[in-house]
């Protein structure tokens, strides 16, 4: 018998009738034989409202009280799903994150996950049961309830499937599938049948918001079959594996972009060994993740340093930067929250030359300033101005052909 692990998210289960619907669905599944996990987001909207009602209380709320708030969503669409279920005879039992031990560090929000008890589900599977676990949510060692950050119920899903040695890992969300790019900003982009753990590691970590990056590491880590399907639409959605070495790998495989992006630069500190780790030493220690990073040394002796961090992050970031600039003997600091970043992904760029060439001379074309850039082997990220993000999107998608099918090489 097969073992799946269905996650649902908050559009998928927005309504009562939607989560009929995905009720209906997870009867479909049994019918076929299959023992089935279902984790599930907060109802769509939710979440929202709850940080809502903690900043008219707190403008910063505190952590810890946050989780507690935060997790009761997800218990709230557990219960429903239950219901539903056992309204249509199919037994099946929930639990909150903590009830099935799944065990996370101490950093409240955005907490990792570092263990998981699976006694309790296999028992309940072993039962014939449906088990239905609540997402983005987990308990410490010590008790206190944790969530796992904007998207965490991805990670509960694959981190579950990795622990149960699953088949396969279903994402069922309101897209049918990973595609080039964001259909909003390009009518023209095109669903993709497969993508690498690779690629869409790089896709997740910048920006596309179709499966969180701590998801992606998880199947990538474990190899658990992952694809991503449409809780409203029927489809092979997208598969998500390790390249295959017979598989001609397209160019460039889809285009990434994030909105949530700001620059910080510190001028004129003194070049010297180490000045790197003291500016981003307190940032670090405020728990705040650096991006992208660019150090230009000047003939005075001195140095600017740039660096990236979710808008969010932006005022605090700032903030330090301020407080420790006499200390450094910078000359100056500077700041911008109107930045967007672009990214090409692609394994094929591998065993190809010129991509970046391509890229900047597409962008030209079109006036887009790049104000910092970054490549690995398999991207290349640049810094625009916001205004600029969907012209850059729609010229480079059209640039490197990505409406165009390929047809798969067997």
């Amino acid at each position: 018998m097969a073992l799946f692990v269905h996650k649902y998210g908050g559009t998928s289960v927005g309504k009562i009738q939607r989560i009929k619907n995905v009720a209906e669905n997870i009867i479909k599944a049994r019918q076929r034989g299959d023992d089935l996990v279902v984790v599930v987001s907060a109802m769509s909207g939710e979440t929202n409202r709850l940080v809502a009602l903690a900043h008219e209380l707190q403008e910063q709320p505190d952590p810890r009280e946050l989780d507690v708030l935060l997790s009761t969503g997800e218990q709230v669409t557990i219960a429903l799903l239950c219901m539903a279920l056992h309204q249509r005879g199919c037994p099946a039992c929930s639990y909150t994150g903590g009830q099935v031990k799944i065990i996370t560090d101490r950093a409240h929000t955005k907490a990792r996950i570092v263990n998981i008890d699976t006694d309790r589900i296999r028992g309940d599977l072993s039962e014939g049961k449906v088990v239905v676990v609540a997402g983005f949510q987990g308990i410490t060692e010590d008790g206190h309830i944790t969530t796992l950050g904007r998207g965490g119920s991805d990670t509960t899903a694959v981190a579950l499937a990795a622990a149960l040695k699953a088949d396969e890992c279903l994402i069922y969300t309101d897209v049918d599938g990973v595609y080039t790019t964001d259909p909003r900003v390009e009518p023209k982009a095109r669903r993709l049948d497969r993508i690498t753990f690779e690629e869409m590691l790089e896709m997740a970590s910048l920006g596309s918001k179709v499966l969180q990056i701590r998801s992606v590491e998880f199947a990538g880590k474990y190899n658990v079959p992952l694809r991503v399907l449409s809780s409203f639409v029927e489809g092979p959605g997208t598969l998500i594996s390790y390249e295959e070495e017979s598989v001609e790998q397209p160019l460039i495989s889809g285009i990434a972009f994030n909105r949530d992006e700001a620059k910080l630069t510190i001028m004129g500190v003194p070049d010297r060994p180490g000045i790197a780790s003291r500016i981003l030493g307190p940032i670090a220690g405020a728990n705040i993740e650096v991006d992208m990073i660019v150090q230009n040394v000047g003939e005075d002796g001195t140095t600017d340093f740039t660096f990236t961090v979710h808008r969010n992050e932006y005022k605090k970031a700032l903030e330090i930067l301020r407080s420790v600039h006499t200390e450094l003997q910078a000359r100056e600091i500077a700041g911008d929250d109107t930045i967007v970043k672009v990214s090409l992904v692609g394994v094929g760029m591998r065993s190809h030359a010129g991509i970046a060439a391509k890229m900047f001379e597409a962008l030209a074309k079109e006036a887009i300033n790049i104000q910092m850039i970054s490549t690995s082997e398999i991207k290349i990220s640049v810094v625009l101005d916001e205004k600029y993000l969907e012209l850059a999107v729609r010229c480079l998608h059209k640039a490197f052909d990505l409406e165009k099918p390929r047809d798969a090489v067997t």
